[in-house]
């Protein structure tokens, strides 16, 4: 190994002690000298280990209640002092400026006190000012010093150090300094992000740290990864590792079943991000049988998702299908044990988590950033444009329509009837293409739309659609309205007995 160096003294300064014990130990035992601040010197003096305060080299005490500890030209002089640099050791004499040879540090939890809902002040009090410096100078500084920037790195500086009788070599020093810019620019990213939660500051800055290899992309020829915190959202229970593919599916039906969380039990199947089966029933069997008579054969390999507890009876109508993927918020365990009759179907317990409140996508050479679509189409957002206004049961399925509608790729079109999807129209280039889509769907699984509702995620331009439905017999319309040839769609329902509601809402997903 190149230029290695023997450590010979170390800063310790940390929040989290966790694993710090054996550290110490290890140091102490090869005869480092150890200096320390606060907390951290406190628990390495109960160590029974001798530790040098920072403030005997400073001669300044922790001031500002721990606000300025370690700030000082001896401490970063002995951090970022050049050892094959003859003035720079000079001056180390000159100035009696100790040699600094690992850094240790865990900075003040920012993030977990944002998430905790704490106040402004306790956020404040938790942004790391000495604690990032010292990273920043000994992670410059890796041709001399090694630099461990988090709790989470304990164990394996634990390992080198204890391998080597403390000689580390600059690959691992030039290593952990890229940790420890990694943590860093994390630590600033999280801090700056809090500042601009309004987005006053036209800037984006995305940082994840919990990176996952995919085996591939979307196709086998492209590499994937996932950059995310998969276990805060999931407890995965059995099946085979989730492909980049399988990812977006999952996003997709979390996101529909968000739309019923705490409704009657409902179930969805989901296949390339668009329901293909959905229903909402007075028990979960019934709601999972009527979501895969929606469209049975697209349903073969798709994403399954419950908005309450998988039960024995609907675990076993599952079992016959073939399906990559199946979510709810718990399984029975009997259940449990009949799906996992499948080596690799994966099973995600879903947890009762916030999802991010933008949306963000990649675009040309650049990033587009929006709010996420918060608006869920209710009774009282309802606009009745018609002579005729649609029964109770008529809104219930066409804002259960609209619901699906609203996470279903533009142009779309969704059929429900009695809180069962029937079929949509995906991804069309024309809204007719959409409907005569959905209606060709519908009827090839034998469903009868007479007294089935419409949903459309954008305006009629002309009054075709309403009129093919018409024909079809479906005799209600949710749309959101706003073209200027409104009228001409509300004059054909009034002229055939249509009902028809706007929403003022339009809910394209492209």
């Amino acid at each position: 190994m190149s230029n290695e160096k023997t450590i010979k003294s170390a800063l310790i300064s940390v929040f989290s002690k966790d694993g710090l014990e054996p550290i110490v130990k290890k140091l102490d035992e090869q005869g480092v000298t150890i200096y320390s601040t606060g907390g951290t010197e406190k628990f390495i003096n109960n160590l029974g280990v001798e530790v040098v305060p920072v403030e005997d080299i400073t001669s300044y005490p922790s001031i500002l209640g721990g606000r300025v500890k370690t700030l000082h030209p001896k401490v970063f002089g002995g951090i970022l002092n050049r050892q094959n640099h003859d003035g720079d050791v000079a001056e180390l004499v000159e100035y009696d400026i100790p040699q600094i040879d690992v850094v240790i540090v865990d900075l003040y939890p920012f993030e977990k006190t944002v998430a905790s809902g704490a106040s402004n002040q306790d956020i404040i009090e938790k942004i790391d000012i000495g604690g990032i410096s010292l990273i920043r100078a000994a992670a410059k500084n890796y041709a001399d010093v090694i630099c461990v920037s988090s709790v989470d790195d304990y164990a394996e500086f634990l390992e080198l150090i204890s391998a080597n009788n403390g000689t580390i070599s600059e690959e691992d020093r030039k290593r952990f300094a890229g940790k420890a810019f990694n943590v860093s620019s994390h630590y600033d990213t999280a801090i700056f992000n809090y500042f601009n939660q309004e987005h006053n500051e036209a800037a984006l800055k995305i940082s994840e740290t919990k990176g996952k290899v995919l085996r591939y992309g979307e196709n086998p020829h492209q590499k994937g990864f996932f950059f995310g915190n998969f276990d805060e959202l999931f407890t995965k229970l059995h099946g085979k590792e989730l492909s980049y593919n399988n990812l977006l599916d999952v996003d997709a039906a979390v996101n529909l079943m968000l739309e019923f969380k705490n409704d009657a039990p409902t179930f969805a199947i989901l296949k390339h991000n668009n329901a293909c089966g959905l229903a909402q029933r007075d028990n979960l069997h019934q709601a999972y049988v009527d979501a895969l008579a929606g469209d049975p054969v697209s349903a073969f390999g798709g994403v399954l998702i419950s908005n309450t507890e998988i039960d024995l009876a609907t675990a076993e109508e599952i079992h016959k299908l073939f399906c990559e993927v199946v979510i709810a918020p718990s399984f029975a365990s009997d259940a449990l044990e009949v799906l996992k009759g499948k080596k690799n179907r994966i099973l995600l317990e879903i947890h009762d988590v916030e999802m991010p409140k933008m949306n963000v996508r990649s675009c040309l050479n650049g990033v587009l950033l929006q709010d996420r679509n918060n608006i869920t189409d209710k009774a009282e957002d309802l606009k009745s444009v018609t002579n005729i206004t649609p029964t109770n049961s008529q809104i219930e399925d066409l804002l259960f329509a609209s619901k699906i509608c609203k996470h279903t790729k533009s142009n779309t079109i969704v059929l429900a009837k009695n809180k069962q999807l029937c079929a949509s129209g995906t991804g069309q280039t024309s809204r007719v293409d959409a409907l005569q889509q959905a209606i060709h769907k519908a009827s090839s699984f034998n469903f009868d739309l007479n007294g089935a509702a419409m949903a459309s995620d954008a305006f009629f331009p002309f009054p075709d659609c309403v009129e093919i439905a018409k024909n079809a017999g479906i005799n209600s319309v949710i749309q959101p309205g706003g073209s200027i040839k409104d009228q001409l769609s509300i004059d054909y329902c009034n002229e055939n007995d249509v009902a028809m509601v706007m929403t003022g809402t339009r809910h394209f997903k492209h």
